[in-house]
């Protein structure tokens, strides 16, 4: 999974966030020589600005006297009408469909060359997948970013295919010209299927979400066992609640053919 580099910039803002970049799901916790050394900042410049961050409710200390990400960054990031306001318009239909399915259900958005999951419902034996919400993943391997990705505009396009590509599995797609095909396939038939793509145990079914100006704005899949389910049978599921949420967003869709 790519990461964005931190900025250079010896700005106190470019510190600031360097010191929130440091923290991740397997390092939510860190102490100031932790994040000192993460951040390449010195411990001087650490400690003033953990303060900082500590006094207005971006970090929360511990009784240990580590550092976690603070709730008044969560009551921020809920304002993101990407995050929040997309996510409420979804959730009665992300609901319907992992009911129908009892598969995983995902909402994710492009952010700049990545996924970043929105919401995530779990089934109690849905198949295991590597995604969170808020995390991020590359695009092209994974059903919601090819739908992203096929939407994208050409320049996103070609900066993605210009990288080389990770391999996730044996099946992973990693040559330019089949992401490309891939890409077409999913504008000509309106979903993505990513077979086994990121994990040899999950097949993966996503269709665009629209927004007023009927562009995608965001996608929705099921992931379900590679082996227990025919992914072309989930494509009518996944398209309605992708279809419904559109009209949620105010997305003046056409009507669908049978």
């Amino acid at each position: 999974m790519r990461s964005r580099a931190p900025t250079d910039s010896g700005s106190v803002t470019a510190r600031a966030l360097r010191v929130l970049e440091a923290f991740a799901p397997d390092r939510s916790v860190l102490r100031l020589a932790e994040i000192s050394r993460h951040t390449g900042l010195p411990l001087t410049t650490t400690h003033r600005l953990v303060k900082e961050l500590a006094g207005w409710g971006a970090l929360e200390r511990e009784a240990d006297g580590g550092y976690r990400i603070g709730l008044r960054l969560w009551e921020i990031a809920s304002l993101a009408p990407r995050g929040l306001g997309l996510r409420e318009a979804a959730l009665p239909y992300l609901s319907d469909l992992a009911h129908i399915t009892r598969e995983n259900v995902q909402l994710a958005v492009r952010e700049e060359l990545s996924v970043v999951y929105v919401e995530r419902l779990a089934g109690r034996d849905a198949v295991r997948v590597l995604t969170r919400v808020g995390g991020r993943f590359d695009l092209a391997p994974t059903g919601v970013g090819l739908v992203l990705l096929a939407h994208a505009p050409r320049e996103v396009q070609e900066r993605v295919l210009a990288q080389p590509f990770a391999r996730h599995t044996e099946k992973t797609l990693c040559a330019p010209d089949e992401v490309r095909r891939a890409l077409a396939e999913v504008r000509r038939t309106g979903v993505a299927i990513s077979d086994r793509q990121v994990t040899m145990d999950a097949v993966s079914v996503a269709a665009p979400v629209c927004g007023p100006d009927n562009t995608a704005v965001a996608a929705v899949s099921v992931v379900a066992h590679a082996d227990a389910v025919n992914p072309h049978a989930l494509v009518p599921l996944v398209q309605v609640a992708a279809r419904g949420i559109s009209r949620s967003l105010g997305a003046r869709l056409k009507p669908s053919v049978a």
